[in-house]
């Protein structure tokens, strides 16, 4: 079984900092673990993110459906992994999506204000938050102007990946194809078009009512190579 050190290590947020930081944090700190089992829904869309949840075990599916419900999109996060730090502070804090444990999962929560307390302790927790957020939301700005501007294929990839983390399996979207098309401004033969294109690619498959994606890294390239 593993220490609760580590444990910590093995998290993001937590990295690169020593043993005995982490010990004196094991000391102050309450640390509350959860588990949670298959199927089992512990964040709910539009949920207040009062904490930092760590998947410390197994996987989780998160899904995040637009306001009429016909657009969803499943993910599944594996272990360890932070579930929706970019919610706990700012703004809007409530969670977009819900997720549930898939079989068993393991969580590691911390509330804010002692989170709060940890990023004080050292600067090595504040930059590992900073680096966290930046790296989520900085978008290359070409990225950004393929959603009106760019190819099919531009603006399904810059949608797609910025609603998924980016080490998420098992993507999957549930729509009428119609409302997909929709919602890039792009004609149905040319959809169509494109998604056979990127299914020969192997990035994903397809259905009347459902795309897979098989490799959401190839879906980055086709932004990052514009």
């Amino acid at each position: 079984m593993e220490s609760m050190y580590e444990i910590l290590m093995g998290l993001p947020l937590f990295q690169g900092v020593n043993h005995a930081k982490i010990s004196d944090l094991i000391e102050k700190i309450k640390f509350h673990f959860l588990k949670y089992l298959d199927n089992e829904q512990f964040i709910e869309a539009f949920d207040e993110c009062k904490n930092l949840k760590f998947l410390i075990s197994g996987k989780v599916k998160i899904e995040i459906a637009n306001q009429n419900k016909r657009i969803r999109i499943y993910e599944t996060l594996s272990a360890p992994n932070v579930i929706g730090a970019e919610f706990l502070f700012g703004k809007n804090t409530v969670y977009p999506y819900k997720v549930c444990a898939c079989h068993d999962a393991g969580i590691m929560q911390i509330e804010k204000n002692d989170y709060l307390k940890i990023l004080k302790s050292d600067s090595v927790f504040l930059f590992n938050m900073l680096n966290y957020l930046s790296r989520n939301s900085q978008t290359p700005m070409e990225a950004v102007l393929s959603l009106t501007s760019g190819s099919i294929a531009e603006r399904f990839a810059f949608w797609l990946t910025s609603l998924t983390y980016k080490d998420a399996t098992e993507i999957t979207i549930n729509c009428k194809q119609k409302d997909l098309y929709t919602l890039l401004g792009v004609q149905r033969s040319s959809f169509i078009n494109t998604m056979g294109e990127l299914k020969e690619q192997g990035i994903l498959d397809y259905s009347t009512n459902e795309i897979v994606i098989n490799d959401r890294n190839k879906l980055v390239e086709i932004l990052t190579i514009i």
